[in-house]
């Protein structure tokens, strides 16, 4: 099973449309996380006391920890984020502290390392940038370093299409090419 981590707002999303084709391309069931629909805790004392306490006492199937089984579980991740004030949409790093707990998507080594205990092989970041500055360690980097780190994803692609509202650009034919280049 594919899960697709929504992050894309606007109802004509140029991300959420080269992150369809490649979901359509790869014929896969997916299940669907609209980030807008979620309300996230607050991060505050009482929350991390009780995240901390649940993680201790190995409470695993508690609802808080329900995003994080579902990352873990997934065989292949897809996440949609457009690129915004050179990185991505809030709601994703939101996202991102929720799923990331200790002894579901990863442990410690003796060692004191993380290791990996998800599920998927791969993940793929789909993403699309109105200008052409576009620094990958920013926003995707971020997202790269916690699935091959913390996640134990192995392969991590980037799927990006930018310079779509230069002056004088084709969004239609940038798009096209990012496909293309993608084979989505």
């Amino acid at each position: 099973m594919i899960l697709f981590i929504n992050a894309c707002v606007r109802k004509e999303s140029r991300t959420k449309r080269l992150a369809d084709r490649l979901l359509a391309r790869s014929g896969e069931p997916c299940r669907e996380v609209r980030l807008e629909e979620l309300t996230f805790p607050k991060a505050n004392e009482a929350f991390l006391a009780r995240r901390d306490r649940l993680i201790a006492e190995g409470l695993f199937g508690d609802p808080l920890f329900f995003l994080a089984r579902q990352f873990a579980e997934a065989d292949e991740i897809v996440i949609a984020a457009p690129f915004w004030d050179l990185s991505f949409p809030a709601a994703l790093k939101q996202y991102l502290e929720q799923i990331n707990v200790v002894g579901i998507t990863f442990c410690y080594t003796p060692e004191g390392r993380p290791k990996g205990l998800c599920r998927a092989k791969r993940l793929s970041y789909v993403t699309t940038a109105g200008g052409d500055f576009f620094p990958e360690e920013y926003g995707f980097g971020y997202v790269k370093a916690l699935a091959e780190t913390f996640y134990g994803i192995p392969e991590v692609r980037l799927i990006k299409a930018a310079g779509l509202d230069l002056d004088g650009a084709d969004p239609e034919a940038i798009l096209r090419a990012a496909c293309a280049e993608n084979e989505i």
